[in-house]
């Protein structure tokens, strides 16, 4: 069986795309890659000063920024162009199109976010005023709640593009995945990790999905030994968090569950995007319905305010 896999072009998404086509290589099939250009990545080429054009803005207003590095990817699949998607599961929308389906879950990175700081010191050290880059609303508002000094600045563009901002000095420190950079051979940069209680991750950070045809009966097979159950568990109550609250990549939401024995633990954090309301919920449930420990933990967040929080965005 020949397989085409349907991938962006940056150095992070062909690295995914490369590791999966090395574990079918491995496994005797005949693997190309069809890189793609998304939406996304046409939206990260303008600075976030600049007015997008208008078809960019329709698309954007209408769906947000999720799924934007997947929609064009979906449309080649769907279409037949390609065989198999690979993202970054946190680009995942919790409902896909119709006619695809979530096939594999292959084992997680770490899923903590990274503190990179030009002069290497510590978090903690930064000076107040400092210029921190991220463009993600869910690490804004968790850092100003540990540093309401720091000065948020939205930088788009991809982790090569982050890095080389962050050294010609548009900053002075990063908030950044570790998964990318630990992919990417960059640790050495990495100045600090947070904890999940100090910056709680994107639902489905650090693991990838491999998205293919539902009617792909053949290749549902082949792909099945690159399933991780426990990651494929902790990310489906975590996307079911997310689906119950109704939230993207521009809300404020976070969530991140992992096994201690045989219990799936489930931390939720919607926060307000000034730091000052952060409102966290947790629990734990069998590994045997996932779904219904995210939406419960999404229940407990929204009786404890989480609507009002998400409703004022």
């Amino acid at each position: 069986m020949n397989i085409i896999i349907g991938s962006r072009s940056s150095q992070l998404a062909l690295w995914q795309a490369n590791w999966v086509k090395d574990q079918l290589t491995a496994a005797g099939y005949e693997i190309s890659i069809e890189t793609i250009r998304t939406s996304g990545d046409k939206l990260q080429s303008y600075p976030p000063t600049q007015p997008l054009p208008a078809s960019l803005a329709q698309i954007v207003a209408e769906a947000g920024t999720k799924g934007l590095f997947i929609k064009e990817i979906e449309e080649a699949l769907l279409a037949g162009k390609v065989d198999l998607a690979v993202h970054s599961l946190k680009d995942l929308p919790t409902n896909l199109p119709e006619g695809l389906i979530l096939a594999a879950v292959p084992p997680r990175e770490d899923a903590r976010d990274v503190f990179i700081s030009a002069d290497r010191n510590p978090f903690e050290q930064l000076a107040a005023g400092a210029r921190v880059g991220t463009s993600s609303p869910r690490r804004q508002a968790q850092l100003r709640r540990l540093r309401p000094d720091l000065e948020l600045i939205a930088l788009r563009g991809n982790l090569t593009t982050r890095l080389r901002k962050l050294q010609s000095g548009e900053c002075s420190a990063l908030v950044l995945a570790a998964a990318g950079l630990h992919r990417l051979g960059l640790r050495e940069r990495i100045t600090g990790y947070f904890s999940v209680d100090q910056i709680c991750p994107a639902v489905g950070q650090g693991a990838l999905a491999i998205e293919i045809r539902q009617d792909h009966v053949e290749l549902a097979r082949a792909i099945t030994p690159l399933d991780d159950l426990p990651t494929h568990l902790a990310v489906r109550a975590e996307r079911a968090l997310l689906r119950r609250l109704g939230g993207g990549c521009q809300v404020p939401i976070a969530a991140h569950a992992s096994f201690e024995g045989a219990q799936l633990q489930l931390r939720g954090v919607v926060a307000g995007m000034d730091g000052r309301r952060v409102i966290q919920a947790a629990a734990a449930g069998s590994q045997e319905d996932p779904e219904s420990l995210g939406a419960s933990v999404a229940e407990d967040l929204l009786k404890r305010g989480a609507g009002e929080v998400l409703n004022a965005r």
